[in-house]
């Protein structure tokens, strides 16, 4: 079973940018998902997409850097993954290293893999959607 999805990407802005748009609440909220959220140590977030909801606690926040939250689906059990955002400014702008690890915690290899599958397609979906929103920002 696969644990670990990893997305890599660039994108033509700066850090602080991208940054902002992957930590505060309002942007987050237009690109992603509808959020109560703070890149702050211990903060136990909650992100709502329809009748899917997703909590977990911000474990580490490296500002402009590092990012990394648990991630715990609603309706899959108590099953607590992570996600990691890694930034790393470039000349090209801004690198992104996203990972998310843990999915082998699911008790059923069934779920583990549909979950796995559902996560790695969202997260190809997010960093698109994260492209979009900050070139709208950029011409805005």
């Amino acid at each position: 079973m696969k644990d670990l999805i990893k997305k890599d990407h660039t994108y033509a802005h700066s850090i602080d940018r991208v940054w902002a748009a992957i930590t505060d609440p309002a942007q987050i909220t237009a690109w992603f998902i509808k959020a109560n959220f703070k890149a702050e140590v211990g903060y136990d977030y909650t992100f709502q997409h329809e009748q899917t909801i997703i909590k977990g606690k911000v474990l580490e926040v490296s500002p402009v850097t590092k990012l990394v939250y648990t991630w715990n689906v609603s309706g899959t059990g108590d099953v607590e993954t992570t996600v990691s955002w890694q930034l790393s400014p470039i000349p090209e702008g801004t690198h992104l290293t996203l990972e998310h690890s843990g999915i082998s915690n699911y008790p059923e290899e069934g779920l583990a893999t549909t979950m796995f599958d559902n996560f790695s397609k969202g997260w190809i979906n997010c960093i698109s959607e994260l492209e979009k929103y900050l070139k709208e920002v950029a011409h805005a």
